[in-house]
C-alpha cells in the first residue's frame, strides 16, 4: 500500500514537473503576431540536432548563441548538426513569404526591403519539431531571444529534462528602425563588463541603438591618444558633492576612463548583438574636464577644475579661439577611426553663452563671419549654429551623420542633421516639420534618472520627477496629433535615457533602466493597436524571473 501511494506522488510530481516545464510565448516585446494550437506539443530534449548553414560565420555565432540560451535556462544540451536536413530544429535563411512574393513579381524588379524588414523572422513548432526562418543572420538573433525569453526556467532538479513547446507560428518584425537605450558614463564610469552588461539586456529587448554619454564637466572618459593628458588628468575629480549639491564632499579622488581598445572590444561586442553604439562628445558646453587640461581652450584661461557638484557651468570652448576647432577636429578624428557609426552625437545642449557675450575673441568671430541679432536668433546662437556647421561638415567628409539634442534648432540646422528631443516633444515636431530625422527622447516620458515609484524616500536617490513605468508605456513617438503621415516619416524612433549624477554603482543603473525598459521596448517595438498595459504587466513576472536568473537588480513593483 506505501508502494502504491509513494508511486502515485511521484506521478503526480512528474506531471506537475512537465506542466512547469511548458513555454510561454507570451514574452515582452510581444511578437507582431502568435497563434498558439496548445493542445499539441513538441518536447525539447537534450541531444535533439540544429540544421543550419554551418559556411556562414554570422549563422554560426547565432546558433551557438541559441545553444548556450537553451542550455541556460533549461540544462538541455543541443547538438550542432549542420548537415542534418532531417534535424528536429533548424535554422533557414530565406522567408516562405519572399518565395511567393518573388513568383507574384515575375519579370518586375524585387522590392527594396525597409530595415525592419531585414530584422524580420518566423517561428514554426509543429510535428516535424522548431524551424526558424529569417531574411537575414539578425532575423535568427530576434527570434533566439524571442525563445530565450519563451522558455521555461528549470530548477535544479529539472535540469536537463524535456521542455515543451505547444504547437505555434509565430511572425515577428519591429515597427520602428531606431529603437535606442543611452547611458551616461561621464558623471560615474563603469566598468567594461557592467557596459557589456548593459548591451546584453538591451540585446534582449530588440534595442539596437546604445547611445554613450563619454564627456562631462564631471569627466573626460575617452582616450585620444594625440592628447594623452585629456583622459589621463580630465577623467578625474578630486572630490564628489553628497547628494544634491549641499555644500558637503566625499573628499574622495574619482575616475576612470575607457582606452581606445577598450572602445573597440565594446563596438565589437555591441555589433555581435546587433547594436551600433553612438558615441557622444558633448560640445561646446560642458566642456570643464577638458578645460582642466587645455585651460587656452576657455574664454577666461582658467584655471579650470573637473566639476566635483552638478549642473551647468557657464564655463564652455571658446567660440573665437581657432586652437578649439582643431581640439575638436583631433577629438572627433579620433572618435570615428573606433566607432564606425553611421551617427555622431555631439551634444549641443546647454551651453550657456555668457561667456561668449563678454569675450573679445567670440565677438571678432561673430563680426568675422558677419552674425547679427535678426530677432529670432541671438549672435551667440548663430556663433554655436557655425560651430555645428564645421563640425558637421567635418564628419560628413568621414561619411558621417551628426545628432545634436534639440538645442541645435536654435541657430538652424543643415539638411542631413539629426535631432534627439529631449525638452518635450516639440523639438522633435518642429525638426520633422522641417523635414530633419528624429530620434524622441523626451523627459516626460524617457528620462529613466526620474523615480519610478510615486514613495520616492524608499527608493535609491533620483535626480528628481516620477516616470512610473505606465508613463513610458503611454508613449507614442510619432505624435498623429501634431504630424501628418509623411511629417511622421522623419520619426526614427524612441530611445531612454539614463543620466548618472546620483547613480554611481551598477545595481542602481539596473535598478533605474529595469522593468521600464521592458516598457520602452513595446513602444519600439508594438504597434500602438498590440499594446495594452494590463496585458503587459501580466507578462512581466516571466521578464523578472529571467532577470533573477541573469543576476540583475531590478525594481519590483510596477505603477
Amino acid at each position: 500500500m506505501k508502494k502504491s501511494f509513494l508511486l502515485i506522488i511521484m506521478m503526480v510530481a512528474a506531471c506537475l514537473s512537465i506542466r512547469a516545464a511548458r513555454t510561454d510565448y507570451r514574452i515582452i516585446p510581444q511578437p507582431k503576431s502568435v497563434a498558439v494550437d496548445s493542445t499539441q506539443v513538441f518536447e525539447l530534449r537534450s541531444g535533439m540536432g540544429i540544421s543550419y548553414d554551418a559556411s556562414d560565420p554570422e549563422v554560426s555565432r547565432n546558433v551557438q548563441m541559441l545553444r548556450q540560451w537553451v542550455e541556460e535556462l533549461t540544462g538541455i544540451t543541443l547538438a550542432l548538426t549542420p548537415d542534418d536536413k532531417k534535424a528536429p530544429v533548424k535554422l533557414v535563411l530565406g522567408m516562405a513569404s519572399d518565395k511567393k512574393s518573388k513568383k507574384a513579381k515575375k519579370g518586375q524588379a524585387a522590392q527594396t526591403q525597409s530595415e525592419q524588414q531585414q530584422e524580420a523572422y518566423t517561428i514554426s513548432v509543429g510535428k516535424a519539431g522548431l524551424e526558424i526562418r529569417a531574411r537575414k543572420p539578425i532575423g535568427f538573433f530576434r527570434a533566439a531571444q524571442t525563445l530565450r525569453k519563451a522558455l521555461p526556467i528549470a530548477s535544479k532538479e529539472d535540469r536537463g529534462t524535456a521542455v515543451q513547446l505547444p504547437y505555434a507560428e509565430i511572425q515577428d518584425e519591429p515597427r520602428f528602425v531606431y529603437r535606442g537605450a543611452h547611458l551616461d558614463c561621464a558623471r560615474h564610469y563603469f566598468s567594461v563588463e557592467v557596459i557589456k552588461q548593459y548591451l546584453d539586456v538591451m540585446a534582449l529587448h530588440g534595442c539596437n541603438q546604445f547611445h554613450w554619454h563619454f564627456t562631462e564637466d564631471q569627466g573626460w572618459r575617452f582616450e585620444v591618444k594625440a592628447l594623452p593628458d585629456l583622459a589621463k588628468k580630465g577623467s578625474v575629480r578630486n572630490q564628489t558633492v553628497v547628494g544634491r549639491n549641499t555644500g558637503v564632499y566625499d573628499g574622495q579622488r574619482y575616475g576612470g576612463y575607457y582606452t581606445q581598445e577598450e572602445c573597440r572590444e565594446l563596438v565589437n561586442y555591441a555589433a555581435e548583438r546587433y547594436i551600433n553604439i553612438i558615441p557622444e562628445i558633448d560640445l561646446p558646453g560642458h566642456m570643464l574636464s577638458a578645460l582642466h587640461v587645455y585651460p587656452n581652450l576657455g574664454c577666461t584661461g582658467g584655471p579650470y577644475e573637473v566639476w566635483p557638484i552638478w549642473g551647468v557651468s557657464r564655463d564652455v570652448l571658446c567660440a573665437g579661439n581657432p586652437e578649439t576647432m582643431t581640439f575638436l577636429k583631433t577629438v572627433l578624428g579620433e572618435l570615428c577611426d573606433v566607432f564606425p557609426s553611421k551617427f555622431i552625437h555631439i551634444g549641443g545642449d546647454e551651453c550657456p553663452k555668457e561667456r561668449w557675450q563678454n569675450c573679445p575673441k567670440c565677438q571678432a568671430k561673430a563680426k568675422e563671419l558677419g552674425l547679427v541679432d535678426d530677432g529670432k536668433h541671438s549672435v551667440e546662437n548663430q556663433l554655436q549654429t557655425w560651430i555645428n556647421h564645421e563640425i558637421e561638415h567635418f564628419l560628413n567628409e568621414r561619411g558621417r551623420d551628426l545628432i545634436g539634442w534639440d538645442e541645435t534648432l536654435e541657430g538652424g540646422l543643415t539638411e542631413g542633421a539629426t535631432v534627439m528631443s529631449w525638452r518635450g516633444v516639440d523639438g522633435g515636431v518642429e525638426a520633422a516639420r522641417q523635414h530633419h530625422r528624429v530620434i524622441m527622447s523626451p523627459t516626460t516620458y524617457c528620462y529613466i534618472d526620474y523615480y519610478q515609484l510615486k514613495d520616492q524616500w524608499n527608493q535609491p536617490l533620483g535626480i528628481g520627477g516620477y516616470l512610473p513605468v505606465s508613463k513610458v508605456y503611454s508613449f507614442e513617438p510619432l505624435m498623429p496629433d501634431a504630424l501628418s503621415e509623411e511629417e511622421q516619416k522623419y520619426i526614427l524612433g524612441p530611445q531612454v535615457n539614463l543620466w548618472t549624477e546620483y547613480v554611481a554603482y551598477p545595481q542602481h543603473v539596473f535598478y533605474m533602466l529595469l522593468p521600464r525598459l521592458d516598457a520602452i521596448s513595446e513602444v519600439q517595438w508594438c504597434r500602438p493597436d498590440q499594446k495594452d498595459f494590463q496585458d503587459f504587466k501580466n507578462r512581466l513576472p516571466r521578464m523578472l524571473q529571467l532577470y533573477d536568473q541573469m543576476g540583475l537588480n531590478y525594481c519590483r513593483k510596477v505603477e
